[in-house]
This record gives structure tokens, C-alpha cells and sequence, in this order.
């Protein structure tokens, strides 16, 4: 057997949970050789980068929000292109200056809206693309998760300080947006919010936790919360749609369930993150159907995004793949229109995020900048 041959080199950096699953997807792809860098330390990623500065091609972003900003500023200082979890930054103004540095480098970007990516919501999108919709009218939904139901649950995601001033909304809301958008094609233009914390304070443990584990530690100290454990949003979209939707990370039982509901004047269609290979489909004036995933099924313009055939469930992990074989494609051909989320969408997602901070401390509906 021969050695495979190497396309790419890529730094991610982090080692948690979403770095992990960054590594793997790189490595399922064949052709990405990987280096680790767990630290977040300024000057050790620098000195990484200027050790590998002809080698690196590209730089995962799987570290704490709060040092997204600087991280994807080094990289891109270095000449690297730059896959950045989202959100992008924890401000407009620190993911608008991303944007243009981007561009002013000619550097790809990507912020990692991976779950664009599920067969089924693309199927989605290219129905809405071909009328079988008809005019968007409602659009609702939520994003529920169950894991930091107990004060005694604890994530870096907590603290301002690490995840930034919103944690659901900006973790899991700011999914839910982007899909919304992307499969209606039409933007938020106005908002309502309100924010609750549910637990004020939390039990830190004094020993490192993992993403999405269980806390059994008896060593913990008090701390303040400052960011929201659910927040709901009611919108208007384009020009006559109207929706609403929840992100909650205290719904029991909800272990990772983004719903989302598209109703138009021809038919209407509902997807869950939790059976991610069915879709509802549903009619005025004949049955309605539940659809699975088969590539040969399909509408054309989603077929791409299924690698195995029907009967063969593809999940969380194959949207990570799919989003990086497009990235590393642009790269490759840089004549290619990116078939991704940019920063540009990362920033567009924050501009919901900051409408809905201010919605939620001023009482009142919010305009979300275009």
C-alpha cells in the first residue's frame, strides 16, 4: 500500500470537544495532516506558526470565544487561512475588523455553521429555491439542549469572561438563526427578546470539565452567572414573514434538539437535529409525508451533500466533513466561490445577537442592521 499523499496542513487549535471533533473530520478527509495546538497562549501559537510558517495552510479555531478574535487575527497576519468556530468574535466591532482583514489578505474564511450541512436541510433549501414552498409565511422553532440544567453543571461557557455576554443565544441561538436564513433565503430584519438566568450562581468545580460531561467533583467554589441559560426571540423576516424561536440549555431531556418549522403558502416543512435523516413535509389539501434521506431522492442541488446511500444515517460529525472538503476545495481552487459560511455570515450572526441583547435590556423590539 503506498503512502497517501498530503494536500494540506492545518493547526488546530484546542483540544477540547470541538477540537476533537475538528481533528477527526480533517483526518476522514485523507489528505490534511494535522497539527495539535492545545495551549491559547499568544506567543506559543506564534511561535507555531512562524516555525510552520511555509508548511501551514490553515487554521482551526476550536478554542473559547473570547480568544476567537485574536487568534484568527494572528493566523491571518501569518498568511493562514482561517476556519473559526462561531461565534466568529464576542463583538460586531471585533468580527467586522476579521471581516475586512480577511479580505484585505485574501486569506478563505469560514465561519463553522456546520449545520447547514445535514442532508435534509439542504433539501430544504433547494425546495424552497424551487417554489414548492411558495411565499414564506411563519418560520419557528427552537434549539433545546439539557446539559447545564443543575447549578452544579459547568462549562467555560458559563463566565462572560470565556464565552463572552450571551451563552445560549450565541451557542446554540446563533445556529438556529443561520439555518433559518439560509434555507428561507430571507434575513431577520427586526427582533423581541427576552433573556432569563435561571441559575445566578453556579458550582464551579475546582478540577478541568469537559463539554457536555457530568460534574461528580465535591471540590468547587461559588460562582456568579452572568450569562443567559434560555433566551426567546420573536422576528419579522424579509418583507412578510414572521417567526419566533427559543434556545434553552435547562430543557430536561433535550440533549441536542434544533427544530425548525417552515410554513409557506403552498406547503410546509419541519426538520429535528435529533432524527436528522427525516423530514416532514406537509400539505393543505392531500397527506402529508415524512421523506428519508437517500442521495437518489434528493433534490439535485442537495445530493452532494450525502456521501452514503439510503438507509445509511449521516450525522452531527459528517456536517463537519462536508463543510471542510468545501473549505479546503476554495483553497485549492481559488477561482471557486466559497460554498460555505464566511466570516461575513459569522458577523451577521452577531449583528442578531447584539439586536437581541439590546431588545432584552430595552423592553422593545430591535432593527437587526442589513
Amino acid at each position: 500500500m503506498g503512502v497517501k499523499e498530503i494536500d494540506f496542513v492545518s493547526v488546530v487549535v484546542g483540544s477540547g470537544f470541538m477540537g476533537r471533533v475538528h481533528t477527526e473530520a480533517l483526518r476522514r478527509l485523507g489528505s490534511i495532516e494535522v497539527i495539535p495546538a492545545s495551549g491559547t497562549d499568544e506567543q506559543t501559537l506564534r511561535d507555531l506558526l512562524e516555525r510552520q510558517v511555509d508548511a501551514v495552510d490553515a487554521v482551526h479555531i476550536c478554542t473559547p470565544n473570547a480568544s476567537h478574535f485574536w487568534i484568527a487575527k494572528l493566523a491571518i497576519e501569518a498568511g493562514k487561512h482561517v476556519l473559526c468556530e462561531k461565534p466568529l468574535a464576542t463583538s460586531v466591532h471585533d468580527a467586522t475588523a476579521l471581516v475586512e482583514l480577511a479580505k484585505a489578505r485574501n486569506c478563505r474564511n469560514c465561519t463553522c455553521h456546520n449545520l447547514r450541512y445535514y442532508p435534509m436541510v439542504q433539501h430544504m433549501r433547494r425546495m424552497r429555491e424551487d417554489g414548492d414552498l411558495g411565499d414564506i409565511l411563519v418560520v419557528q422553532g427552537t434549539y433545546s439542549q439539557d446539559w447545564l440544567l443543575y447549578d452544579t453543571d459547568w462549562n467555560w461557557r458559563v463566565t462572560s469572561t470565556d464565552g463572552g455576554p450571551s451563552r445560549a443565544l450565541a451557542d446554540i441561538g446563533s445556529h438556529w438563526c443561520d439555518m433559518a436564513e439560509h434555507v428561507t433565503g430571507q434575513p431577520i430584519t427586526s427582533l423581541c427578546a427576552d433573556l432569563q438566568t435561571f441559575h445566578k450562581s453556579r458550582k464551579k468545580p475546582k478540577a478541568a470539565v469537559e463539554t457536555f460531561s457530568r460534574t461528580s467533583s465535591q471540590a468547587y467554589e461559588t460562582v456568579a452567572v452572568d450569562s443567559e441559560d434560555f433566551g426567546a426571540v420573536v422576528f419579522r423576516m424579509g418583507n412578510r414573514a414572521r417567526g419566533s424561536f427559543t434556545a434553552s440549555q435547562v430543557s430536561a431531556g433535550r440533549k441536542n434538539r434544533l427544530s425548525i418549522e417552515i410554513y409557506g403558502t403552498k406547503s410546509g416543512v419541519a426538520w429535528d437535529q435529533e432524527r436528522p435523516d427525516e423530514l416532514w413535509i406537509g400539505n393543505r389539501n392531500t397527506n402529508n409525508q415524512v421523506i428519508i434521506k437517500d442521495p437518489a431522492l434528493l433534490k439535485e442541488g442537495a445530493r452532494s451533500y450525502a456521501d452514503l446511500p439510503g438507509g445509511h444515517s449521516e450525522g452531527y460529525d459528517d456536517t463537519f466533513k462536508q463543510v471542510f472538503r468545501r473549505f479546503y476545495a476554495s483553497i485549492e481552487n481559488r477561482d471557486a466561490e466559497p460554498e460555505y459560511p464566511q466570516f461575513a455570515d459569522g458577523l451577521r450572526q452577531l449583528n442578531i445577537l447584539e439586536a437581541a441583547l439590546a431588545s432584552h435590556q430595552r423592553h422593545g423590539w430591535m432593527e437587526v442592521p442589513s
